[in-house]
């Protein structure tokens, strides 16, 4: 199986275990053998391939998905772009509705647990197999998925919980339960906590333990060699400090960083396409030919489209039904307005940004074609770090920015660490949530669970147990297929609200709070 999935593909890794003595070396490989052993065919199933090919089963879901509710709901993704935009900036926001955070903190905090290290190396890693064409079908899954995003997002929306105190819980947990009961279908309860304990199992491991790990990967690289577990510490403490204040404080702080790493990461990039403005045209010649030309094997239109799927898949997260859950704490009397501004997420996190990394390196030439075999390979002097496949992942996106900018390696690792720092936040909340879901709402529920996700911050930075964030993130890809199904039944409702919503917005009935 291609390692692809993981947040950043384990590809910049030399896992932390620092000056860790052998003893602890020995527990580690005993507990990597031991869960591989239980845990290897759920692993396996979750990310097996159709048979002759190397395209994942759960990519394939998504991207059926995510296809047919933008031909269900009429391409709603371009239809409302501007809409969704004007509801971002509060132009329709009622200050008196129930919620917890804006439009545009809503957004932030969902967009702070997909905008990570995937985007950074996990790209590089796609573009490094499948070649430059990798970037078009990558452009072409995460618009699909905007459609996604905007019906699992509505429905946290509609079927949220909302308490005397001000506070909210929804996401698919809720929907599942209420929506089924609603429309008179069984199994909703059973597909509620089904996803719930998957979304706690992925925030603990893909959304907790493999950040902090590679976090701390990415500061050796830097500034030399340390035990993993200050790095851990220093992680928890500060996630502790901002997530005990709940959603609220998640949110005042991811509204911040979100925007200040995205707009930092992107305007570096932005610096180099400019430096080679000249080229530009060229790399999206390379783009475009390379995603339906049939030369080569993984450098191929099957190769680039295989490995440019995947890459959205797990970029975006649509379909996973996580950013439900912090899109539903949202300030709003209208369901479907959560929706449209949730449709910006894939827009924003992978035609945006990880098309950037894929331009930067197509454009520095740290990709080399093997004339043979039609391979892409990297180019001899980029880092040595360990390699996936034989791509070098963050290595290659370093080696690509470096190019231009010598000390990139420094932005580049406070990036890596603002995004997950980020994205551990994020997913807290999303399990948080889906913890109380199972064992109720309550200050002392609530803390046990923070104090339990912060101890994982620790495992994660000083330890290398990959089986245990192969099946972390074998769950997150898990809640796709439990959430999937429940769109699929309940969709008929987000078009409802759609109908509704768009009429009156069209009559004058909708007014803007501000112009």
């Amino acid at each position: 199986m291609t390692r692809i999935f993981k947040s950043a593909a384990l590809a910049a890794t030399g896992l932390a275990l620092g000056a860790a003595p052998a003893m602890a070396q020995s527990l580690d490989e005993k507990v990597n053998e031991v869960f591989a052993n239980s845990t290897g065919w759920f692993v396996n199933f979750i990310f097996s391939p159709f048979p002759g090919t190397s395209f994942p089963w759960i990519v394939m879901w998504l991207v059926i998905a995510a296809t047919v509710f933008t031909l269900y709901f009429g391409f709603v993704q371009f239809r409302t772009f501007g809409h969704a935009i004007r509801l971002v900036r509060g132009d329709y926001s009622d200050p008196n509705d129930a919620g917890e955070v804006s439009h545009f903190q809503a957004l932030a905090t969902a967009l702070s647990g997909t905008v990570g290290l995937g985007n950074i190396a996990g790209v590089a890693v796609a573009v490094g197999i499948g070649g430059p064409g990798a970037t078009f079908w990558m452009i072409l899954a995460g618009l699909l998925g905007m459609a996604s995003k905007f019906t699992e997002c509505t429905l946290g929306v509609k079927y949220r919980n909302e308490y005397d105190d001000g506070t909210v819980s929804g996401g698919p947990m809720y929907y599942m339960t209420k929506g089924f009961a609603e429309r008179g279908l069984p199994a909703g309860k059973f597909l509620a906590v089904l996803f719930a304990i998957f979304c706690i199992l992925g925030a603990f491991g893909g959304g907790n333990m493999f950040q902090a790990n590679q976090a701390h990967a990415q500061l050796t690289n830097v500034i030399g060699d340390y035990p993993g577990w200050i790095t851990g510490v220093v992680f928890a403490v500060i996630v502790f400090l901002v997530i005990v204040g709940g959603l609220k404080s998640i949110a005042s702080v991811t509204e911040k960083v979100v925007p200040f790493m995205g707009v930092m990461y992107v305007a570096a990039a932005l610096i180099i396409l400019l430096m080679n403005i000249d080229k530009i045209g060229w790399a999206f010649g390379q783009i475009f030919a390379g995603a339906f030309t049939g030369a080569g094997v993984a450098g191929g239109m099957v190769g680039a489209l295989i490995q440019g799927f995947k890459r959205a898949a797990f970029s975006n997260e649509a379909g996973v039904g996580s950013a439900a859950i912090a899109h539903s704490a949202v300030k709003t009397k209208e369901p479907i307005t959560e929706g449209f501004v949730s449709l910006l997420e894939p827009f924003i996190d992978t035609v945006v940004i990880c098309t950037m990394t894929a331009l930067v390196i197509i454009i520095t030439g740290q990709l080399i074609q093997d004339p043979a075999t039609g391979l892409y390979l990297l180019d001899e002097g980029a880092s040595t770090i360990q390699t996936v496949d034989g791509n070098k992942g963050v290595a290659l996106t370093s080696a690509a920015f470096s190019s231009a900018f010598g000390w990139f390696q420094y932005v580049l690792a406070l990036a890596v660490i603002l995004f997950a720092f980020s994205t551990m936040i994020s997913w807290s909340y999303y399990g948080l949530k889906a913890w109380t879901y199972l064992f109720g709402e309550g200050k002392i529920t609530e803390l046990v669970f923070k104090i339990i996700f912060c101890l994982f911050v620790v495992i994660g930075a000083a330890a290398s147990l990959s089986p245990v964030i192969d099946f972390s993130d074998a769950a997150i890809f898990a809640m796709a297929v439990v959430n999937i199904v429940a769109l699929y039944f309940l969709m008929p409702i987000v078009r409802g609200e759609l109908d509704s919503y768009l009429s009156r917005l069209r009559s004058g009935q909708i007014r803007k709070f501000k112009n």
